[in-house]
């Protein structure tokens, strides 16, 4: 019997290379999903102060879903630094738009410890595709089957 909490040390953390299909999943779920793994809560060796989490690797990420009224109902907002400078938009437009991988990059964002530099080295481990191909296959990342963990985990409409 062990009376010691293990604590890992950086040079001890192994990373995996996973990689998840976003497509249809609702954007919450796959987030939380995301966030977990990044952190590397799923660990039984966890250390709060330690990037020990896995690279993942998220493909058609402009095919994700919200549930309910959200595409059109939820508002998401940002301020350009000058006085009056507040800007909103919603998700039906983010994902039409230029870059839809960004709602799911937000969501996972802030999902993450706020204003630190261990939660910015632990978004740099994101990767996150909008078509079905990526250029990761070196790594031998292994897939990780989202959808069908759970039937709330994905919508069809």
């Amino acid at each position: 019997m062990q009376k010691t909490t293990a604590s890992l040390k950086p040079a001890e953390v192994e990373k995996k290379w996973i990689v998840v299909d976003a497509q249809n999943a609702v954007v919450g779920r796959l987030a939380t999903f995301i966030a977990m793994r990044l952190r590397g809560k799923h660990r039984p060796d966890y250390t709060p102060n330690v990037d020990c989490g896995d690279f993942v690797v998220v493909i058609n990420a402009d095919k994700v879903k919200f549930t309910g009224k959200k595409m059109d109902d939820k508002i998401y907002y940002r301020h350009t630094g000058h006085p009056g400078g507040v800007k909103s938009t919603n998700p039906r437009k983010l994902l039409e738009g230029r870059f839809p991988e960004r709602v799911l990059e937000k969501a996972v964002e802030r999902m993450l410890p706020k204003e630190s530099p261990l939660a910015r080295k632990q978004m740099t481990h994101l990767l996150i595709y909008n078509n079905g191909e990526h250029p990761h296959q070196a790594q031998s990342p292994e897939a990780i089957d989202f959808a069908s963990r759970n039937a709330k985990n994905t919508r069809s409409a």
